[in-house]
């Protein structure tokens, strides 16, 4: 890898396919700028026309939990019964839901 690449910030890229609603993270690569970026990712990530959108992000711009702190973050939604469906009749001719 030359230096030159070596010094571009390091982009994720996430596409979102025909038959999703949710992007996904597809991996990452370097780039000099957003638009490059975009470009890029299009090049090697969607060179089958799968996609139909596609995000790039800064890698250091994005902010993720640590594993560690899965209980502080998750369990206080155990004490939100109110979203767990076992409150409500569901009519049996909906199926399955």
């Amino acid at each position: 890898m030359s230096s030159t690449l070596k010094e571009w910030p390091l982009w994720e890229v996430f596409v979102r396919s025909k038959q999703g609603l949710e992007h996904k993270h597809c991996g990452s690569l370097h780039a000099a700028d957003a638009s490059q970026a975009l470009h890029m990712a299009r090049d090697v990530y969607t060179r089958r026309q799968e996609g139909v959108s596609i995000w790039v992000v800064r890698s250091v711009d994005i902010v993720a939990s640590s594993p560690d702190d899965k209980g502080e973050l998750f369990d206080p939604a155990a004490d939100k019964i109110y979203r767990h469906p076992t409150f409500y009749d569901i009519p049996g001719d909906v199926g399955h839901m």
